[in-house]
């Protein structure tokens, strides 16, 4: 379903990504996880065509993405930080949205979900953080995509919501597509996750389950496999 071969990416002398293969073939949760400068938000960017690639080939759903734009109708994104302009309405934004991809939606699940309806009226500015991280949650669910792109999606939101939204990215999941997270909570990871793509320094260092980590690493759990990357990188 996505297929990425010698990824290069360079911004001005600065080399992010160097040489990444990466192939997701099959339906799941996959964790995109790396230190602070790693490459994973550029990744991330180039398959959603934000940032072209200096070097390499993507491929999603079958055809290169190079020059084309109709992939994006099935992928849907949460961005770590969604700047909407603070004077909209939570409702007209919704209807934006919708006005703009023009696909079948199902927002008003979502609203009920997550307890949005009394803030329908309300401007974004007014809102707090967590009830902004749920309207952009709805926003990435909204649509029926076969791909799902979630950076940080835990970020501000309350227990209840927590297992609310974890609960809507396993039903995703049993529909058959591929989920990307970026997360630096690793409970999270280790619950959700069915593989993990590690990079460290532009390059990938490791992909495949957390047992096959903790093993590689010779580590007891996944916690301490992680720390033990990031140890050797710092070594």
């Amino acid at each position: 379903m996505i297929i990425v071969e010698g990824l290069h990416k360079k911004f001005g002398r600065n080399s992010v990504l160097q040489g990444i293969d990466l192939k997701i073939e099959k339906p799941g949760i996959y964790a995109i996880l790396g230190p602070n400068g790693s490459g994973k938000t550029t990744v991330i960017k180039t398959i959603l065509g934000m940032v072209l690639p200096s070097a390499g080939s993507i491929e999603v759903l079958g055809e290169n993405i190079s020059k084309k734009w109709r992939y994006r109708k099935e992928l849907n994104y949460l961005p770590q930080i969604a700047n909407f302009p603070g004077n909209l309405i939570v409702g007209e934004l919704f209807n934006m949205i919708k006005d703009l991809r023009r696909m079948p939606s199902d927002e008003e699940h979502l609203i009920e979900l997550f307890g949005l309806q009394p803030f329908l009226n309300s401007k974004l500015a007014n809102l707090s953080g967590g009830t902004k991280q749920k309207v952009n949650i709805v926003i990435a669910l909204m649509f029926n995509g076969q791909l799902l792109i979630l950076d940080e999606p835990t970020t501000g939101l309350d227990p209840a919501s927590l297992i609310e939204l974890k609960k809507l990215i396993k039903e995703e999941k049993a529909k058959g597509k591929v989920i990307l997270i970026t997360t630096h909570i690793m409970d999270f990871v280790e619950e959700m996750a069915d593989e993990i793509v590690y990079l460290l320094e532009g390059k990938i260092y490791f992909q495949g389950t957390i047992k096959d980590l903790t093993e590689r690493t010779q580590q007891s759990d996944f916690q301490h496999a992680i720390a033990e990357i990031s140890t050797t990188q710092h070594a």
